[in-house]
């Protein structure tokens, strides 16, 4: 972890929790030599941690508390754990998005990272139902937004709805939003993925809201690190074959990119050439079972 001593409370709990689902448990010496904090600090954070339920304290330690399919960490949590891999993958991602055209951008952590990489790409079109992404792009703007748009800046579309944890907008305004709006791309993050159980999350609304999205968007590029992969929410909203690009980082095991390989038409791997499959799926422009063509659903 190195010298972690001007971390935030919240990033330094993230990184603990972290290691403690990574090696089964952690101990109190252990902790404070990897993070550089007292022991009184570490026997803090796990004792808020153990308030929370994501871990259960132990003499001279902790170890995890498996997480329920209904469990949803906030924000702030998230965004402190593989910090290099989100980047990693927001970098292979934003390489996709092509100036002038419109495309969509899921809440999360991942997206947040990726969205930081497209505020240079000139006349985008944003659709997001991430308060922090739309955020991201606000301050690009001269002075925050104050001295107006600028040639090429994004125009940025925040769906509204009601906020969830990790500071996405969803419920029934979100979905009204996106169900009449169509988009070249859809960059979506996603609490899990597997084979069995498709894309996942915890949250019922969201699951709904990422629906709409999938079913908008004429391409599907998931980002997601290799932590998610095996993870299952309690909601599927969409399944693999519904998914045109997974963006991933170097961390997925072997066996997950030959799982992926077989079913997608495309698999990039941070750092790494890209997968693409001998017959990819493709959606041709007026075909009645394009989700980008279907229209509004009743």
């Amino acid at each position: 972890m190195g010298d972690n001593q001007n971390l935030l409370a919240e990033q330094r709990r993230a990184l603990i929790l972290d290691e403690v689902r990574k090696r089964g448990g952690v101990r109190v010496n252990e902790l404070t030599r990897r993070l550089n904090v007292s022991d009184m600090t570490v026997r803090r954070d796990l004792d808020t941690l153990a308030r929370q339920g994501h871990i259960e304290k132990v003499h001279g330690g902790a170890v995890p508390v498996a997480d329920g399919s209904t469990h949803e960490p906030g924000f702030e949590v998230k965004s402190a754990l593989e910090l290099t891999a989100k980047e990693d993958i927001a970098r292979a991602a934003a390489a996709m998005a092509v100036p002038g055209t419109a495309i969509a951008l899921s809440g999360g952590t991942t997206t947040y990272a990726l969205a930081r990489h497209l505020v240079d790409v000139p006349d985008l079109t944003v659709v997001t139902n991430s308060v922090r992404v739309a955020e991201v792009f606000y301050a690009a703007l001269p002075a925050g937004g104050a001295g107006g748009r600028h040639p090429g800046a994004a125009t940025v579309v925040l769906t509204g709805g009601v906020r969830t944890p990790s500071d996405s907008l969803v419920g029934p305004v979100a979905d009204q939003a996106i169900r009449s709006l169509h988009f070249d791309v859809l960059f979506l993050g996603v609490h899990g993925i597997s084979v069995e159980a498709g894309l996942s999350t915890p949250n019922l609304a969201e699951a709904e809201t990422n629906r709409r999205f999938v079913r908008s968007a004429r391409r599907v590029v998931v980002v997601a690190d290799h932590t998610k992969w095996g993870t299952v929410g309690l909601s599927s909203f969409a399944t693999l074959e519904q998914v045109d690009t997974l963006v991933t980082d170097a961390g997925l095991p072997d066996s997950a990119r030959e799982e992926m390989a077989e079913r997608l038409p495309g698999l990039v791997v941070a750092g790494e050439p890209e997968i693409v499959a001998d017959d990819p799926r493709t959606r041709a422009e007026g075909d009645a079972d394009s989700p980008a063509e279907a229209g509004p659903e009743s």
